[in-house]
């Protein structure tokens, strides 16, 4: 069952030829800026890989990856859910130095999604990740990097507001940066959904830090694996979305573990069966680099930049038939 929300009134304001024209105009923008802000050089990533070899992100614990077999190989292979764990291989493999790294297209299947204004099956997002020294792995090195994206964003949305006058979307550059136990401590009666949705309607764009470990109410804030960001230093870019009136999460990210915190990490969520695993056996012995990285959805960014009501408007992907309904009888096209 999807949670679709239709706003009062609302109407898209450019025909298919300009929609598919803008999503093409922002990819390449974004991208174009984001690989030289933060020094990336685009490489090819996978759609699928072995589930022994440790690198699918496992999200939440629960979700299911897409999983099927390939008899001419006699191994089985899993969609990838996103690609956190695969980039840093890829840096160690590519012998990338320090300040430099990679950036991808990533496009997964989440089958177990929750559909909704936000929410699809179908994931595209440009994947990133970058080496550290380890001087330069900290807090300061994590705001920089904030800034740099949401200025990048800043900029596609000048650009297209240039390219298409009618668009009349804002952004705010300047970004609040907030701890999800300062957030708890100020909203200690709402949940963590309606926390973020208090303090992006306050603020408007917002760096929500430190998501995964347990909080003073014993819960985290939000899931997140134990063996990709450190969870002392890593957030949530959100910014407030005035159409659905909704904090809308543009990018998970975050300086990736080091044997330390991938040691306590993973004690802490109980999956020391994960060490031996390549990946995770590499790591714990110091073999691959230090890294930031993240996500950057795609279809998010067009949905906020055009001022779109539903991400179907920006991707192809497939409803549920109330969806598809309520769409259609208030004039929103799924692509």
């Amino acid at each position: 069952m999807a949670n679709t929300i239709i706003p009062a009134g609302y109407r898209p304001t450019m025909t298919l030829y300009e929609t598919q024209d803008a999503i093409s105009f922002i990819k390449r923008s974004f991208q174009d800026g984001l690989s030289r802000a933060l020094r990336l050089k685009r490489v090819t990533a996978p759609l699928f890989v072995e589930p022994q070899s440790g690198l699918n992100d496992d999200l939440n614990g629960f979700e299911r990856a897409v999983t099927f077999d390939i008899p001419c190989a006699g191994t089985d292979a899993q969609v990838v859910h996103s690609l956190a764990k695969w980039k840093r291989m890829a840096l160690y493999r590519y012998d990338f130095h320090p300040g430099k790294g990679l950036y991808t297209d990533m496009n997964a299947i989440r089958r177990d999604e929750t559909l909704d204004n936000l929410h699809s099956v179908y994931v595209d997002q440009w994947d990133w990740e970058k080496v550290l020294t380890r001087d330069t792995r900290n807090i300061d090195t994590l705001r920089s990097t904030v800034r740099s994206i949401v200025g990048c964003v800043c900029d596609t949305l000048d650009a297209l507001k240039a390219r298409y006058p009618h668009i009349t979307t804002e952004l705010t550059r300047d970004v609040k940066f907030i701890t999800s136990q300062e957030l708890l401590d100020l909203y200690p009666d709402l949940s963590p959904k309606e926390r973020e949705h208090a303090i992006v309607r306050q603020y408007k764009t917002v760096f929500l830090m430190q998501i995964g470990g347990r909080l003073s109410n014993g819960e985290p804030h939000d899931g997140r694996a134990p063996d990709y960001d450190d969870w002392t230093l890593n957030g949530d870019i959100l910014f407030y979305f005035p159409l659905l009136d909704c904090a809308m999460e543009i990018s998970s990210m975050g300086i990736r573990v080091d044997a330390e915190a991938l040691d306590r990490q993973l004690s802490e969520r109980n999956c020391n069966d994960r060490r031996s695993l390549p990946f995770h056996s590499m790591l714990l012995n110091n073999e691959l680099p230090l890294t930031i990285g993240g996500g950057i959805g795609q279809s998010r960014l067009c949905m906020l930049l055009m001022n779109k009501a539903h991400i179907g408007e920006v991707q192809s992907s497939i409803w549920d038939k109330e969806t598809i309904e309520s769409c259609e009888k208030a004039g929103i096209i799924l692509l």
